[in-house]
């Protein structure tokens, strides 16, 4: 066994202090709310907090890259605000505005129907798009042998037709709502059958594929998106008028209301908008192509083929197999043949000379060029000794895999007579590096190895580190066979 770089627990603890963990909110449902934050507030801390879901179509892993709806356009208004996205992750669904009251999130990024009971707790940003809510319910069997009219003879046409009959549904959702305005409407009892808040509509909607519930209500795109990957399901009987989806906010918070709002417009202008919400909500074959991959996160928390090669790999390391996947991602996107025109090839993007020197004779081998790569890694981990912070030391030994030890070691000299910490890469190291693309400074007597374009290792660590964060949130850790990792 290899010399394991870091102690995985150590790894794992040190990041689960992180601040910065998507979908751990930091306060319980007993503690004091904490103020919600202004706009400059937000600018300052340099992070926008949104909650959002894991579902099919908001948030989500697929081939190793994050995806969704939401997800998209949150990245987008953090951009417009200047900021960095702070994700987290919303594990009940029906909690999700008692957060955003409780002070630990600035934003609600979830499709919200805008109701008279909602806006007394919350407030509003200006509607993303315009739905209806509809009815799920499974087409007969042998539905593909019968005639329309046999079809709609053993369907629910009108709402009217569900009096006494049982309809499943999250318990603070506006679907709740609407299925009790729509029982005074028709003068009849509709029964609920009350989900757990755990469950996204998409989830909700593939229990009735399964036949474990009857029926339900969903958003109209959410329902035909879904029905064009299950043509099992009818979604063609509205049970509401048209309704605004938005985003909230807190109530005390009108200056990021006011900026939201201002975003959406200009927004709204231009064509990627559209381009966006069809993506997700529209495009068929891209939907279907999804939830049939094995590498979809939602059907087995697989992220690529080599999952097993790089979880064996971050055990031998002492890694979380999460951390070492974002850095195959970053090298290679989980592509083996891979090859970049500097010459470097595979998974983990290895030189000729660095392929030679590790004693690997086909780069293309997924294993032999993932093992070399770890092995690379925990070297030039073991070449920061006097860096005793864990996390600081993964980030020097990224950024030295990524434009070579001896321009990282020339960042931490001048970072030494520039008056910054040497072990410290965060806010230290870093600046560094940057500043070795100027003549000022790799002309520098301390520097030795000259010019680098301190901008790609300074982006490599921190998109790699991003990209874990995504991993972790949505990700099972290690598995059983890490369980006796020290």
């Amino acid at each position: 066994m290899r010399l394991r770089s870091l102690p995985y627990i150590a790894l794992l603890l040190l990041l689960c202090n992180c601040s910065s963990r998507p979908g751990e909110p930091g306060s319980r449902a007993g503690d004091p709310p904490k103020p919600a934050r202004t706009v400059d507030a937000i600018r300052e801390s340099g992070k926008l907090r949104a909650l959002i879901a894991y579902s099919a179509t908001s948030y989500f892993l697929y081939r190793g890259q994050p995806m969704g709806y939401e997800y998209e356009l949150t990245r987008r208004l953090a951009a417009d605000l200047g900021v960095e996205l702070d994700l987290r992750i919303a594990r009940n669904l029906d909690e999700m505005l008692e957060i955003l009251q409780r002070g630990e999130v600035d934003l609600v990024a979830h499709g919200l129907a805008i109701t008279r009971e909602r806006k007394k707790k919350v407030a509003f940003a200006d509607y993303l798009y315009l739905t209806r809510q509809v009815l799920v319910q499974r087409k007969p069997a042998g539905w593909r042998r019968l005639t329309r009219d046999q079809i709609r003879d053993r369907l629910v046409l009108d709402p009217v037709e569900l009096i006494g009959d049982t309809v499943s549904l999250r318990k603070n959702s506006s679907y709740l709502e609407r299925v009790n305005n729509l029982s005074q409407e028709i003068g009849g009892i509709i029964h609920v059958d009350t989900l757990d808040g755990n469950l996204a509509t998409d989830e909700i909607i593939q229990m009735v594929v399964d036949k474990k519930i009857k029926y339900t209500f969903a958003d109209q795109n959410l329902a035909r998106i879904n029905a064009s990957h299950h043509p099992i399901l009818d979604v063609s009987v509205p049970v509401s008028f048209s309704q605004r989806i938005a985003w909230a906010v807190s109530r005390d918070s009108p200056g990021l209301l006011k900026a939201i709002n201002q975003w959406l417009e200009r927004e709204k202008k231009e064509t990627d908008y559209y381009v966006i919400f069809n993506k997700y909500f529209k495009n068929r074959r891209n939907f279907s192509r999804r939830v049939n991959s094995p590498f979809y996160s939602l059907n087995e928390g697989k992220i690529s083929p080599y999952d097993t090669l790089i979880k064996q790999e971050a055990r031998e390391m002492g890694w979380d197999w999460r951390l070492l996947a974002s850095v195959v991602y970053q090298e290679s996107r989980f592509n083996a043949t891979a090859q970049s025109w500097t010459g470097a090839s595979g998974l983990m993007q290895l030189m000729p000379a660095t392929a030679e020197e590790l004693g690997v004779a086909d780069r293309t081998n997924p294993r032999e060029n993932l093992e070399a790569g770890a092995r690379y890694l925990e070297a030039l981990y073991q070449r920061f000794p006097t860096v005793t912070d864990s996390l600081q030391r993964i980030k020097f030994t990224l950024a030295s895999y990524n434009c070579g030890y001896q321009h990282v070691e020339d960042a931490r000299k001048l970072a030494d007579v520039r008056g910054y910490d040497k072990d410290c890469w965060d806010e230290n190291v870093d600046r560094m590096l940057l500043a070795l693309s100027t003549p000022d400074n790799y002309l520098n007597e301390v520097v030795d190895y000259g010019y680098v374009r301190g901008e790609e290792p300074y982006r490599y660590v921190k998109q790699v580190f991003e990209r874990f964060e995504h991993y972790r949130s949505v990700l099972q850790d290690i598995g059983p066979d890490m369980a006796s990792v020290p």
